[in-house]
């Protein structure tokens, strides 16, 4: 699929200048339909609400676990952050139509921000570094706009200083744009580019679920050490994105290579073949 057209070097240069890029068609409709039947369970052990979090979803079901070395995605964060990186945070999120801007306990809009600890991640003249990316697969048709679309700011993380001029996402801002993509598309965009999550004044459900990728030796968001439920029958690569590389704390720093199996994915390798 688009791993076979994917021009990866254009792709990084993109990002890199936009601070994000959009990929068409990475998931089947089968493997859509799979996933959706998986947030279906979960909504049916919730109560009923507009908005729903999960955080750590990759051990809420197999379907989701299985997203974190989908192959094109994978390579695409070997290039953008180096082949050292481990899943950061898996976050879904589902969105039901609010027209009325309701205010829930699960929030279901996001003022303009960058993601980041606090007190926020380091900056040199006035530009934060990339620290982590996020990848977004759209569940749902999100095709246009207002269905509680991520609004971003192109080109924002590499702008001196930049702050939008108000943090309401509800007033427009100059430049900003709402991520449209049917499902199957991916959004993928950087931790300092400034982003928003839109309200859903349509008649559409937005479901969205984002994979994080770091660098191994920062700590998780969402979880500290796989459990052992999800390394089992778990392949070379997906180990080390799931940081079960070594007991030894020092090698997330200093990795030998039989341990950061995505160098030789890199390389043209195949030992991380998904079992799953």
């Amino acid at each position: 699929m688009v791993q076979q057209t994917l021009d990866f070097q254009s792709v990084v240069q993109q990002f890199q200048t936009d601070g994000y890029v959009i990929l068409r068609d990475v998931l089947s409709a089968e493997k859509i339909e799979r996933l959706n039947a998986a947030v279906d369970r979960l909504i049916s052990e919730e109560e009923e609400s507009l908005s729903y979090n999960w955080y750590h979803s990759v051990a809420r079901d197999k379907e989701f676990l299985s997203l974190i070395d989908e192959p094109a995605v994978t390579k695409l964060m070997a290039n953008i952050l180096g082949y050292n990186i481990q899943l950061h945070i898996s976050h879904l999120t589902v969105r039901k139509p609010n027209p009325n801007d309701q205010k829930t306990e699960s929030a279901s809009f996001i003022d303009w921000h960058q993601d980041g600890p606090n007190p926020h991640f380091p900056s040199h003249a006035g530009v934060t570094s990339l620290y982590y990316v996020k990848v977004c697969y759209i569940l749902s048709d999100m095709s246009q706009p207002n269905r509680g679309n991520t609004k971003i700011i192109p080109g924002s993380h590499m702008k001196p200083g930049y702050r939008p001029i108000q943090h309401d996402v509800n007033v427009p801002v100059e430049g900003e744009i709402q991520v449209c993509g049917k499902p199957g598309d991916v959004f993928i965009f950087g931790q300092n580019l400034w982003h928003a999550g839109g309200p859903n004044r349509s008649e559409y459900t937005r479901r969205q679920l984002f994979m994080g990728y770091s660098p191994l030796w920062m700590r998780p968001i969402d979880y500290h050490k796989a459990s052992d439920e999800l390394l089992e029958g778990a392949s070379p690569i997906q180990r080390q994105l799931l940081g079960d590389i070594s007991s030894n704390c020092f090698k997330y720093y200093l990795p030998e290579p039989s341990m950061v199996p995505l160098k030789e994915m890199l390389q043209g390798g195949d030992n991380g073949k998904s079992v799953y």
